[in-house]
């Protein structure tokens, strides 16, 4: 009898030690994740951190090698906004936020419904109109260069917002539409069935009750469709004149008091302009941004 006890005191005994000692997780495996972890952060923010350093580094040290800042000076800024040498980037960026918000607010109204109308109602070829949609977003942009241009030729729309507005909702929407529609996809009908009973209209359903549930996914594609547009720079360098180049054609045409040398000091600046401003909106809204992807990821 003793023997026993003694037995079964001994395997209660051994049992959690080996329970807790198989929990632990190697170090190894957390050593490699850091690692690996370290290695994504480098190449991501590398490049981005040597334009800062290029950026506030003198012009005549543009190719020093050294890791660090050394010659540190603020006049590459004050070369990028300097008008003296045909650069204008001052209003490229106000071409920017004028093309990007309204590419964005555009898309968003008809992505939504179209979202909307994928999601929630059923009709004949709703699978091939989803499949089309998706499918634009992979047509090649290089392809519609030599047609829009010809076609904006001919109706007097080279060097106009809209000559560039449009082609970039057509980029945008279907990036729009897939990620509100896996989203609307997911809220519960019965809310929507609650207000239809209650007298509401479908489009007073989406509007009162169904778009205020999809604000992260709305708030996070708005910001996504705006960075894209803003980005966009081969239809944008054979569409846009002077005075309405965004900023990715600006700096590329940037010159400097040497025709022959490329300031690239003062390139450098003007991409740190036009990107700290970005990464601030995305740091100071990436909850609402992962939300926003992440909602309709999970079936209840």
């Amino acid at each position: 009898m003793m023997a026993t006890v003694s037995t079964a005191t001994t395997e209660s005994a051994a049992r959690p030690a080996i329970s807790r000692g198989s929990s632990r997780t190697p170090w190894w495996r957390s050593v490699r994740v850091y690692i690996g972890a370290l290695i994504i952060l480098v190449w991501g923010l590398g490049p981005f951190y040597w334009m800062l350093v290029t950026a506030f580094r003198d012009a005549d040290y543009t190719f020093d090698n050294t890791p660090w800042f050394t010659h540190v000076t603020v006049d590459n800024f004050r070369n990028a906004f300097d008008t003296s040498r045909g650069n204008d980037f001052g209003r490229a960026l106000t071409n920017s936020v004028i093309i990007g918000a309204a590419t964005t607010v555009i898309a968003l109204a008809i992505g939504m419904m179209a979202a909307y109308a994928l999601a929630r109602i059923s009709f004949r070829g709703k699978t091939v109109v989803a499949g089309l949609i998706l499918s634009a977003s992979m047509f090649p942009v290089v392809v519609l260069v030599t047609p829009l241009f010809q076609l904006f030729t001919n109706i007097g729309w080279i060097g106009h917002y809209q000559a560039m507005i449009i082609p970039n909702i057509s980029f945008v929407l279907p990036m729009t539409v897939y990620i509100l529609a896996s989203f609307f996809s997911e809220l519960p009908w019965e809310l929507e069935e609650a207000a239809r009973i209650d007298g509401a209209g479908r489009f007073q359903a989406f509007r009162l009750v169904m778009l205020p549930l999809a604000a992260p996914a709305v708030f996070t594609t708005a910001i996504l469709a705006f960075i894209a547009a803003v980005n966009e720079y081969l239809l944008a360098s054979l569409l846009s004149t002077d005075k309405t180049e965004p900023v990715t054609v600006a700096i590329a045409r940037f010159s400097g008091n040497d025709p022959l040398v490329q300031p690239y000091a003062a390139i450098m600046a003007a991409g740190i302009i036009v990107t700290v401003p970005l990464v601030i909106m995305v740091l100071l809204f990436q909850r609402r941004i992962i939300s926003g992807l992440t909602a309709g990821g999970v079936k209840s």
